[in-house]
């Protein structure tokens, strides 16, 4: 699949969802703090949605966060992914999450995250209902976390682990790209 394809799929992901819950585009826009229009766009696949709203959404839909890398591609073995077979999200912000994981089934899932310089989840706080951690592979990731005035900074090889519903937010601060491997459960 292509980028478009990708966008395209995320969002006949999103506006399926919220059909099936029942909800309309302005329950949701409020539910997360975004307008109708916003949301309208990312269902269309106009716009794309930072990381911090598609984990609103998916917190306010009820689903994991992981629920949107659900578009199965074809496999040659079962329980191993190739880089032609990933899931790929590509989020406002400068943001591309790649699902490494063969099946989203399983006790945790594993994402490449790719972050441009500048690169941003969102201004907002990340609530999301999964423990998760991290390592990263390249570059510096800064993390925000819970009520920490300061930021902090993370090279390559340093790993985290955050608890669910941790608040944080995450951003590459440099003039370089960089790629960290986070696991969800």
């Amino acid at each position: 699949m292509d980028m478009q394809d990708e966008i395209e799929g995320l969002a006949i992901l999103v506006r399926d969802l919220r059909k099936h819950k029942n909800v309309t585009l302005n329950e949701l826009a409020e539910r997360i703090g975004r307008s109708v229009g916003f949301l309208s766009q990312v269902e269309r696949g106009l716009s794309r949605p930072t990381v911090a709203d598609l984990t609103a959404i998916s917190e306010a839909l009820g689903v994991p966060t992981t629920y949107f890398y659900s578009l199965s591609k074809p496999r040659e073995v079962r329980w191993v992914t190739r880089p032609d077979e990933r899931r790929t999200l590509y989020y406002a912000g400068g943001i591309t999450d790649v699902l490494a994981s063969p099946t989203m089934s399983g006790g945790f899932s594993m994402l490449e995250s790719h972050l441009e310089p500048g690169a941003t989840s969102g201004e907002g706080h990340l609530n999301d209902s999964s423990e998760q951690g991290g390592f990263v592979l390249e570059g510096e990731l800064t993390l925000w976390y819970g009520d920490d005035a300061e930021p902090v900074t993370l090279g390559p090889r340093d790993s985290f682990q955050l608890p669910p519903h941790a608040q944080f937010r995450y951003a590459n601060l440099t003039d370089f790209p960089t790629r960290v491997l986070w696991v969800f459960t």
